[in-house]
């Protein structure tokens, strides 16, 4: 069964052709979509039953969550006994040209406190844990440095240390386990709360700086992403995050898998992403949206890991296909990849999925023909074999279960 998702045009996303949230989407669209146009920002393609962007089937427009409320067996026992009669996950293709907010998610409990109390800012009570692998090369923020780098930036950005003050720099330098989290959260809240004369003030004098480095220097100190954070969002203390969190530039293929409370920001580039069906973001900078710096410094887990840690690993499952198992149940990710000439038979899962094509031309047995943004829905246990007529990349989310 066909799908058509649900395209956002968030302002910090690529334009027309150039994103590939827009190539996929005007191709999967239907005979009466509007064309691209190269002046509309298409940031993410949604696929799954979230009533911000519903997913509808091709021909008949009926919404996917209607379909599966009449036909719940395709979900999966599984599914149903762990989530109820629901598809736990949304999938996502994101195209980001803009840096996207400094951010973190809620677990369940705190997601459930949200929304109660403030509904119009948190419009579920689900957690959000997400998947992101990279379709091109792909730049993002991720998680605490470890201590020694941030030390070492508070102690050698002037600029800095005047925000964060000479105190709590102080305190920072005699950091040790015991006291990490309450210290690097105080650190944080300086920054986060520091006024914005303030913040315009000292990263005026950074910038000046950081024109004279050498290119070393230039990359010890994130400069590229410091002035693209500026040239977006000017004068926003996000642009002082890269001296607190990993900067990651990953790979086609490569993923980082973000758990609730997990700080970060997506950079640029291209990506698939999956995560538990929920639009619950708690941010604290590179936005002009509110910035609940108190809810987001109480709830961050504040482990300060080295860059590299943050990737996340597949397996191989098979010739055609590597799969991206995190550690929740809401979803996980295959990556299928079959030559041109090759029949792969994807493996049965226990759950509903949906699959998108990101390249190449194909035929499902028993279906129609498949290309590039076409997206499918398959029901739990049923076995599909795909024959790629041009090399196929497609991924495939189900829960994982």
């Amino acid at each position: 069964m066909e799908l058509l998702g649900s395209v956002q045009h968030y302002h910090w996303g690529k334009k027309g052709s150039h994103s590939v949230v827009g190539r996929l989407s005007a191709r999967s669209a239907s005979d009466n979509a509007p064309s691209l146009s190269e002046d509309c920002h298409y940031a993410e393609l949604w696929m799954g039953i979230h009533v911000n962007g519903p997913a509808t089937i091709r021909g008949s427009g009926q919404l996917l969550a209607h379909w599966l409320g009449d036909n719940r067996p395709q979900l999966g026992d599984k599914v149903v006994n762990t989530f109820g009669a629901t598809l736990p996950f949304l999938f996502k293709v994101l195209s980001v040209e803009q840096p996207l907010s400094i951010q973190a998610h809620p677990d369940k409990t705190l997601a459930e406190k949200l929304h109660a109390n403030r509904p119009d800012i948190y419009k579920d009570a689900n957690h959000k844990p997400e998947l992101a692998i990279a379709l091109t090369q792909f730049e993002a923020l991720c998680g605490f440095r470890p201590i020694a780098e941030i030390k070492h930036f508070l102690q050698d950005v002037p600029e800095l240390k005047s925000i964060v003050g000479d105190e709590i720099v102080a305190e920072f330098s005699k950091l040790n386990d015991e006291n990490r989290r309450i210290v690097l959260e105080k650190c944080l809240r300086a920054l986060l709360s520091t006024g914005d004369d303030v913040i315009e003030r000292e990263l005026g004098k950074l910038l000046s700086r950081m024109k004279s480095m050498d290119e070393h220097s230039r990359k010890l100190y994130c400069a590229d992403v410091v002035e693209k954070c500026h040239r977006y969002y000017p004068g926003d203390v996000g642009c002082f995050g890269p001296f607190f969190f990993n900067y990651l530039t990953l790979k086609p293929g490569e993923a980082l898998f973000l758990p609730a409370s997990e700080p970060h920001a997506y950079i640029s580039g291209d990506c698939v992403e999956c995560m538990a069906c929920s639009d619950n973001v708690v941010r604290a900078g590179l936005t002009p949206k509110l910035k609940d710096v108190d809810t987001l410094c109480s709830m961050l887990s504040y482990v300060c890991e080295p860059a590299d840690t943050k990737l996340f690993r597949p397996v191989v499952e098979n010739e055609f296909c590597t799969l991206f198992r995190p550690p929740v149940p809401d979803f996980a990710v295959a990556r299928l990849q079959i030559a041109a000439g090759k029949t792969c038979t994807m493996v049965g899962r226990d759950s509903a999925s949906i699959s998108i094509v990101i390249g190449g031309e194909g035929r499902i047995a028993g279906g129609c023909p498949i290309g590039c943004g076409s997206i499918v829905f398959i029901g739990a246990n049923e076995v599909k074999s795909v024959t790629a007529e041009k090399d196929l990349l497609l991924f495939q989310a189900f829960a994982n279960v």
